[in-house]
């Protein structure tokens, strides 16, 4: 059925905007005003963009609402409000931006006192960072006349809303020449020092977390770009700031002085950190880290090791004197004097400032027995697989390190001399192998007692093969065999018995066989890769021909008997089919059959239909009767008539042999009926149908030549 009239529904909006009185509220309750906004609906946009409603929407996003509304509705106008005016409607970012009013008004939003509501501080952000994309000179010039700009923004730096409005400024800007006239700006308010500054003792941790996350940021983003850019743009200047000595010393300065907070060490140790990241972060940068021998995508800058260095001490003083924490009762029992997230952060450090392969970085590692200390800890703290991480990077970085050689002129490298102390170090101050030793001695121990498996001894099995591997094969090969041989004979034999059976035998319980061994690929597959590329691999290559034969015999064994020299013929064709009149005599018999008469009523007489093939009883059928046995019959003939043929296309023949009796209890007649589906594939004769037959023949006990002759 079809209207004669149009399908377009108009929207309840524009019969509001019918109306001289319609208020922004009444609009902004409709569900669907965002979606006519975004849909450009003109009569709309044309009100939105009015004076009095630009100045409302503002006002809803900058203003707090009433405490004493209803807490699930006291946002909804400040958020359908944000929407509209981030909605990327040229209309609206054009009186948005180019009205110095509207702008005067959003700017307001940030002279408020701390702390500002995190919700409308995300509206602002929100709002700005739009036009910032949109509306970019207009907004950057704005913002420049503002003296206090960035001051505000540092002042509510505790609502992450601000440090994302950072971020766009930096990273939103275009083009080219004017980002880089906002970063030059913002390097002149001094942001990096600002920022640098809240990570202190003395602040909130709030604002200490954000503004470290804040810098953290800067430098990624700084990297980024700087890589996506022609050699000869000129170099951020915030990048430049953060890689310089003098920040990384206030930086360093901050978190030591004065009482010494887990929060400014965490938070300043982070900012470090992403100094001495070498490629992108996350699980891809982790795993190249490990897996590629630490290749470094660029050079760390020497001014941040260099600012580092002397700051080495108090890292080490922390690892041995934390800040206090309070006892922590876990799976494991009472834990007193836990970790904590300070020390971890210091391992973490150390991580990377071994991976720098830093002649001074190392020599000073040395000097402290920094290793020497992070293995206490790792034996102490058995369920802290972060430090046990951690530990395991600063043993494979020390034995990647290339050894010891002497140049030209006799002399030897400073830098891997001085690696080559810290490997001796390892081995000796730090008694690695021992202490390998030791620790899977009191595991088996423990073990055998009944307890549990300590949980550092996966990374323990990793270190220790990590051993073994430099020592058959590794920059440091030779060192490591010098400095095993000079062990006590006594712990020398430990450690070959160790490798030979014990490490041996954790490493096949390990060792996960994706294929058992059982089921390899056999014949030419398993030995493809020592074939030789000649002109005749194609045809040689793949199972050996022998692996056939015995299938292939077999199955002609057992198909001769169907075979015949016909041309197969597809039992999907379409052929034309023929049906020959039969007519068939209801005889009475026990059974129940339903005369419906004119007058509506209903008779019940016991009766059974049989079959008859004389035409000359036609005339003693009856007309009016529904014989619901005979119609039982007729609905399951087609049914047997398609599963003989589709049965025997896919299924075993035992498979219908010990399914046609259970057909034949269910159904009344059955035996008959499939006699009659066999005849009628015997018409359409092919290899399929006839072995069918001659197949379920038994079950008739009927010959199918017969059958074809008698039914026919």
């Amino acid at each position: 059925m079809f209207w004669k009239f149009d399908l377009h529904t108009s929207s309840h909006i524009d019969q509001l905007l019918d109306r001289e009185d319609v208020t922004l509220r009444e609009l902004m309750e409709e569900d669907d005003v965002l979606q006519e906004c975004k849909a450009q609906n003109r009569r709309l946009l044309l009100f939105l963009s009015q004076d009095h409603c630009m100045q409302e929407l503002v006002s809803l996003i900058t203003t707090e609402p009433p405490a004493d509304l209803e807490e699930r509705s006291r946002f909804k106008f400040p958020n359908v409000a944000c929407e509209l005016l981030t909605s990327d409607v040229s209309i609206i970012n054009d009186k948005l931006g180019g009205d110095e009013s509207l702008l005067e008004m959003l700017y307001h939003f940030l002279e408020q006192d701390p702390p500002l509501n995190p919700l409308l501080a995300s509206f602002f952000s929100k709002t700005i960072g739009n036009l910032i994309a949109r509306k970019t000179e207009q907004v950057i010039t704005f913002l420049k006349k503002k003296e206090g700009f960035i001051g505000l923004v540092l002042k509510h730096i505790d609502a992450s809303a601000m440090m994302d409005l950072l971020l766009r400024l930096i990273s939103c800007v275009e083009p080219a020449p004017l980002r880089q006239d906002v970063l030059h700006w913002l390097n002149e308010e001094r942001l990096v020092q600002r920022l640098t500054e809240l990570i202190h003792a003395g602040k909130d941790e709030e604002r200490q977390s954000n503004a470290s996350q804040t810098l953290c940021d800067i430098i990624r983003l700084s990297r980024d770009q700087a890589s996506q850019m022609q050699e000869n743009v000129e170099a951020d200047p915030l990048l430049a700031v953060l890689e310089s000595q003098e920040s990384v010393a206030g930086l360093l300065k901050n978190m030591f002085e004065g009482e010494r907070s887990e929060a400014s060490i965490v938070n300043g140790t982070q900012v470090l950190l992403t100094l001495l990241e070498t490629r992108r972060s996350g699980l891809e940068g982790l795993m190249d880290l490990y897996s590629q021998g630490y290749e470094r995508s660029y050079t760390v800058n020497s001014s941040i090791l260099n600012a580092i260095e002397p700051h080495l001490k108090d890292f080490q003083q922390l690892l041995q004197d934390p800040p206090k924490k309070s006892a922590i009762l876990t799976t494991f029992g009472l834990l007193d004097q836990p970790l904590g997230n300070a020390r971890l952060h210091v391992a973490r450090l150390v991580a990377a400032l071994l991976q720098t392969n830093a002649p001074n970085i190392c020599q000073e590692l040395c000097n402290l027995a920094t290793m020497d200390l992070l293995l206490d800890l790792f034996f102490k703290y058995s369920w802290n697989n972060f430090l046990h991480f951690q530990v395991e990077l600063c043993v494979a970085s020390i034995l990647n390190h290339p050894s010891s050689e002497e140049r030209p002129d006799g002399t030897s490298d400073p830098q891997t001399s001085i690696h080559g102390a810290l490997v001796a170090h390892l081995f000796q101050k730090c008694r690695l192998l021992q202490r390998i030793l030791d620790a899977w001695e009191e595991n088996d121990r423990i073990q055998a007692d009944g307890g549990t498996r300590r949980g550092n001894m996966g990374h323990l099995t990793r270190i220790a093969n990590m051993v073994v591997q430099n020592l058959e094969k590794g920059p440091v090969q030779t060192q490591i065999s010098d400095l095993i041989r000079e062990l006590p004979e006594d712990c020398r034999g430990r450690w070959e018995s160790f490798v030979d059976e014990t490490l041996r035998e954790t490493n096949r319980r390990n060792t996960v066989e994706l294929v058992s061994p059982s089921h390899q690929i056999p014949g030419r597959y398993s030995t493809a890769e020592i074939q030789q590329m000649t002109a005749s691999f194609v045809d040689q290559f793949g199972f050996n021909d022998e692996e056939f034969t015995a299938f292939e015999a077999c199955c002609k064994e057992r198909i001769r008997q169907f075979d015949d020299a016909e041309e197969e013929e597809d039992i999907w064709d379409d052929k034309e089919i023929n049906y020959a009149t039969q007519c068939f005599v209801s005889s009475p018999g026990p059974g129940w059959t339903a005369n419906f008469r004119d007058s509506g009523e209903t008779a019940a007489s016991q009766t059974s239909p049989g079959w008859e093939s004389s035409a000359g009883s036609a005339a003693e059928t009856q007309t009016g009767w529904a014989n619901f046995t005979e119609f039982h019959l007729h609905r399951h003939e087609s049914f047997l008539q398609t599963a003989l043929v589709t049965v025997f296309i896919g299924t075993r023949c035992s498979v219908l042999s010990s399914w046609f009796p259970t057909v034949q209890r269910q159904i009344p007649g059955a035996a008959l009926l499939w006699k009659r589906a066999a005849v009628m594939s015997i018409n359409k004769p092919n290899k399929t149908t006839r072995r069918a037959v001659s197949l379920t023949s038994p079950l008739w006990s009927a010959d199918p030549v017969q059958l074809t002759n008698t039914c026919s």
